[in-house]
């Protein structure tokens, strides 16, 4: 008989940080899904957080930015209130990749609606 010695497994992750990679992987559909029509920055943040999707400065800029290098977003400046600010849209690129990723969505919802009720 060859008994092994076996490493004991380590604790799974947290509740908050899985949490936190699932909201992770919606958040460019849900920037995209308030950029059919023209907003700036702050006001996207203010958008989102009030249906209930927060999201950090540090994340929201950076995505924005990472977005209109991708040709997803164009943007331009306006002083409508006297204040410079970047206000953000979709390009035909950018409504082409929200349409393929809300059907991505919806399949996944479904998907994963069916696997949580206990469906075959």
């Amino acid at each position: 008989m060859v008994l092994y010695a076996t490493q004991p497994m380590p604790p799974p992750p947290a509740a908050p940080a899985l949490a936190s990679e699932l909201r992770r992987g919606v958040v460019v559909l849900a920037v995209l899904s308030r950029l059919r029509t023209a907003q700036y920055g702050y006001a996207l943040r203010q958008t989102l957080a009030h249906a209930g999707l927060p999201i950090e400065e540090g994340t929201l800029y950076p995505l924005l930015r990472r977005l209109e290098a991708q040709g997803v977003l164009a943007s331009e400046w306006r002083t409508d209130d006297g204040a410079a600010r970047r206000y953000y849209r979709l390009t035909e690129a950018g409504a082409a990749l929200l349409a393929s990723l809300t059907a991505s969505w919806t399949e996944l919802a479904t998907t994963m609606h069916a696997l949580l009720a206990g469906e075959p």
